[in-house]
C-alpha cells in the first residue's frame, strides 16, 4: 500500500465542491481539512502546518472581483511567508490568477477540474513546500554552524601592542565593504582576523565561505569557487554552487592567495572586477555581492617583481593590509595564549590541569615556536593528554634545544625519527618563509603529504 503524505486544506464557500474534492484527494493525501468561511483561515493555520492551501477566488461576498481572494492570499502570506497557496478560479477568470501569481500564489486550477490535473497541480506544489522546508531548514542550520564557529573564533587573545593594533584596525576596516589582505606565517591566526572582521561587519548574519587555495588543484579551481552544472566534467553528478554563489551577501575568505599559478590568478581576477560568477558547463552569468578577504604566508611584492604574481590582482585584493606578528615577536602574549588553551583542553578532556609552572612558562618564552599559535596550542593539547599531574611542568613539553638553531648543520640529541622528521620540517619552512610549495618540494613531498605531517606536529 502507498504511504500517504501531505496535508491540504481547502477553502470554498461552494459545500458539493468541497464534498467532491475531499473526496477524492483523502485517498492520495494523509490529512485533508476543508472550510466554508475564509475567517477561519488564521485560526486553522495556526493549529496545522499546511503543505499546500487550496484557496477559492471568488466568495459569495464578491463574486467576480476576486478582491477577497486577493485580500486572503495576501493573510495568508503574512501568516506564514513559506506558505504555498493554489488558487482556485472560475475558466473565464485565468487573467485574474495570473495577477494573483505575481502577489505570491504558487499556481491555480480551473473549475471545473480534471481530477488527475488537480492532483498533479497539488503534488508538484507539495514538491515546492518540502523545497522551502529544506532550504529553510539549511539556513537555519547555517546560520548555528557560522554562530558556533563565531564562537570559537571570538577570542582573538592579545595584549601585545601589535595585537592593540590590529584590534583598532579591525574596529576601523570591518563596518566598510573594503578588501583586505592578511599578511603572516603559517599559524598566526589569520583566519580567526578574518572571521573578527565578517562578525563585526554589516554582513555578519550572512555566510563566511572559506577557501585554502593552497590546497586546490588546478583541475577543480573553476569548479570549487565557480560552481558547476551536472554532466560539466566526470564527476559532476549534480548541479553545484561554488564559493562565491555561497558568500553571495557574506564574506568570502581566500587563504593562501598567494599559492595560486598566474593563470588562476587571470580567473579569479576576471571574476572580482566583473563581479559575476559562471558555473562550469553553463553560460549563465550570476551577479555575485561578496566582501573579500585574502591571506598569505608569502612575500607578494617580491612575487610581484619577479612575475608570479599579478600587480593587478594584487591592488585587487589589499586596499587594507593587516600583517600578523609571529608568535616569537609577541611573547609577552604566550602566557594569555597558553591559559587560555589550558583551560580549554582541561575541560575538553575532563583533565584536573590548572596550572601552568613558571619552569614550564620559562622555557616557552625561550622556546622560537615556528609554528606560531598552532604549535604552542598543540602542544598544550598534548600535554594535558599525556600530564598525570596539576601543574604542567617542562618535561611535559616537547621542547627541543636544537630547534632555534640555524647553523646549517642539523644538530640532534635524540634520534627519534619523528623528532628527526619534525626538526627538518621546521628548518625548510623557516628556510622558505613558510612557503609549502617550496618546502614540500625541497623534502621531496607533495603539498599535501607536507600539510598531513604539519598538521600531525601541530606545526
Amino acid at each position: 500500500m502507498e504511504h500517504k503524505s501531505g496535508k491540504i486544506l481547502i477553502v470554498d464557500d461552494n459545500e458539493d465542491l468541497l464534498k467532491a474534492a475531499k473526496m477524492h484527494l483523502k485517498r492520495h493525501f494523509s490529512q485533508v481539512d476543508v472550510e466554508k468561511n475564509p475567517e477561519a483561515i488564521p485560526a486553522l493555520m495556526n493549529n496545522e502546518d499546511y503543505d499546500v492551501i487550496l484557496l477559492d477566488m471568488n466568495f459569495t461576498k464578491d463574486v467576480s472581483s476576486g478582491s477577497e481572494g486577493y485580500y486572503w492570499l495576501e493573510r495568508i502570506l503574512q501568516l506564514d511567508p513559506s506558505a504555498v497557496v493554489v488558487l482556485i478560479t472560475a475558466y473565464g477568470d485565468i487573467q485574474m490568477a495570473v495577477k494573483a501569481i505575481k502577489a505570491g500564489a504558487t499556481d491555480f486550477v480551473v473549475k471545473p477540474w480534471e481530477n488527475e490535473k488537480l492532483l498533479a497541480t497539488l503534488y508538484s506544489a507539495m514538491r515546492l513546500r518540502e523545497s522551502r522546508d529544506v532550504i529553510e531548514n539549511l539556513k537555519i542550520k547555517n546560520q548555528e554552524i557560522n554562530q558556533a564557529l563565531n564562537d570559537r573564533y571570538s577570542e582573538i587573545i592579545g595584549q601585545s601592542n601589535a595585537m592593540q593594533k590590529i584590534f583598532q584596525t579591525i574596529d576601523r576596516v570591518a563596518k566598510t565593504d573594503a578588501n583586505v589582505l592578511i599578511l603572516g606565517e603559517n599559524g598566526t591566526g589569520k583566519e580567526l582576523i578574518a572571521r573578527a572582521i565578517h562578525r563585526n561587519s554589516s554582513r555578519k548574519n550572512e555566510n563566511f565561505a572559506s577557501v585554502d587555495l593552497g590546497s586546490i588543484t588546478e583541475t577543480l579551481f573553476e569548479s570549487e569557487l565557480f560552481g558547476h552544472k551536472k554532466g560539466s566534467f566526470t564527476d559532476a553528478k549534480e548541479d553545484r554552487p561554488g564559493r562565491f554563489e555561497l558568500a553571495n551577501h557574506g564574506t568570502l575568505f581566500l587563504d593562501e592567495i598567494g599559492n595560486l599559478s598566474m593563470t588562476l590568478q587571470a580567473k579569479l581576477l576576471t571574476v572580482l572586477q566583473n563581479r559575476k560568477v559562471s558555473r562550469v558547463g553553463s553560460n549563465k552569468d550570476t551577479p555575485i555581492d561578496i566582501r573579500l578577504i585574502c591571506a598569505t604566508n608569502m612575500p607578494l611584492y617580491e612575487m610581484v617583481k619577479e612575475n608570479r604574481f599579478r600587480q593587478d590582482l594584487l591592488y585587487r585584493i589589499n586596499t587594507i593590509e593587516i600583517e600578523i606578528p609571529p608568535l616569537r615577536d609577541r611573547f609577552e602574549d604566550i602566557p594569555l595564549l597558553a591559559n587560555h588553551f589550558l583551560k580549554h583542553y582541561a575541560g575538553k578532556y575532563d583533565k584536573s590541569v590548572t596550572k601552568i609552572s613558571e619552569a614550564a612558562m620559562s622555557r616557552m618564552h625561550k622556546h622560537p615556536w615556528p609554528g606560531n599559535i598552532r604549535e604552542l596550542q598543540h602542544a598544550i593539547e598534548r600535554a594535558i593528554i599525556l600530564s598525570g599531574s596539576s601543574v604542567l611542568q617542562p618535561e611535559d613539553f616537547n621542547f627541543t634545544p636544537s630547534a632555534g638553531k640555524d647553523d646549517g648543520q642539523l644538530s640532534l640529541e635524540q634520534y627519534n625519527l619523528e623528532e628527526v622528521e619534525k626538526l627538518l620540517i621546521r628548518k625548510v619552512l623557516k628556510k622558505y618563509n613558510g612557503n609549502i610549495t617550496q618546502a614540500a618540494s625541497e623534502l621531496g613531498l607533495t603539498r599535501s603529504s607536507l600539510y598531513r605531517r604539519l598538521e600531525k606536529y601541530g606545526l
